[in-house]
């Protein structure tokens, strides 16, 4: 009886440190997804925007549910271990990849990601997901953690999440990287700056329009994260990208400069056939 309990007590450390181990080997550096965002997402408007060959992932969805799987095979206790540019980086590419999966749940048969509705089925609500140890939903990833007061404390998150739209700051070919966090968000908000359709300064109206993500989550620009404090403070930095002629760059530092929002596009980014 001893023995027999010996034998049970070993077993039991053994899975103990096979699964331990097994924890520790998630990839931070996410090849899995950087592979098929390279593989299937192509740069637009000069590097400055991008569109996704959703038949190219569908065919590819096996790998991409192989990544999806590491993210919710991930515990609490794993994720709370790690610094907190891992843990950024793990929840953006999450989201990301998570919302493709969304779209091919029903590609090729939508046009836009709020074709699964807006009350009934609304995509950001649907707990479709594990992560964590607990069934997420998008705006779990999104609002109630990335954006939540205290924990990262950074407004580019609107252009770390990718809503699937043509509207939507760029979805990049590069998986985010906790040693390339910065660098990477800060690349992301420049070229969504920079892309006209979008953001950019009109002459003659003399007013600057931006992206109506501004209007609708511009408080996160006001809690002084990232030097920003107001809207006009973000004018002011991206001067150069929102306007060609050095006067009207110049104006723009000054932050007196009208703001309007332009409309919101929600088809869907798929690449052209």
């Amino acid at each position: 009886m001893i023995r027999q309990w010996m034998t049970i007590a070993l077993v039991a450390t053994l899975l103990a440190v096979a699964g331990s181990a097994g924890a520790q080997a998630f990839d931070h550096g996410h090849a899995a997804w950087d592979a098929l965002l390279k593989k299937h997402v192509r740069l637009i408007a000069d590097g400055n925007a991008s569109q996704v060959d959703y038949r190219g992932l569908a065919a590819d969805r096996a790998l991409l549910a192989d990544y999806l799987k590491s993210l919710s095979a991930v515990t609490p206790a794993q994720y709370g271990g790690w610094s907190r540019a891992q843990q950024y980086a793990f929840l953006a590419n999450a989201y990301n990849a998570f919302t493709i999966e969304k779209i091919l749940t029903r590609y090729p048969d939508l046009k836009s990601i709020r074709d699964f509705g807006r009350v009934i089925g609304n995509p950001w609500k649907d707990e479709f997901f594990t992560l964590l140890g607990a069934k997420r939903n998008l705006d779990s990833i999104e609002h109630d953690t990335m954006r939540s007061p205290g924990v990262f404390d950074d407004p580019r998150v609107h252009v770390a999440v990718n809503c699937a739209s043509v509207g939507c700051p760029m979805l990049g070919r590069d998986a985010f990287l906790a040693g390339q966090l910065d660098a990477q968000l800060e690349s992301l908000f420049r070229r969504f700056m920079s892309d006209r359709s979008r953001n950019r300064y009109d002459a003659q109206s003399q007013m600057v329009e931006l992206s109506q993500i501004f209007d609708w989550y511009g408080k996160d620009f006001e809690k002084g994260h990232k030097g920003f404090a107001s809207l006009q403070d973000v004018v002011a930095k991206y001067a150069g990208e929102l306007a060609e002629a050095a006067a009207d760059r110049e104006r723009l530092r000054t932050k007196t400069v009208p703001i309007r929002f332009v409309d919101y596009d929600w088809a869907l980014n798929d690449l052209p056939r």
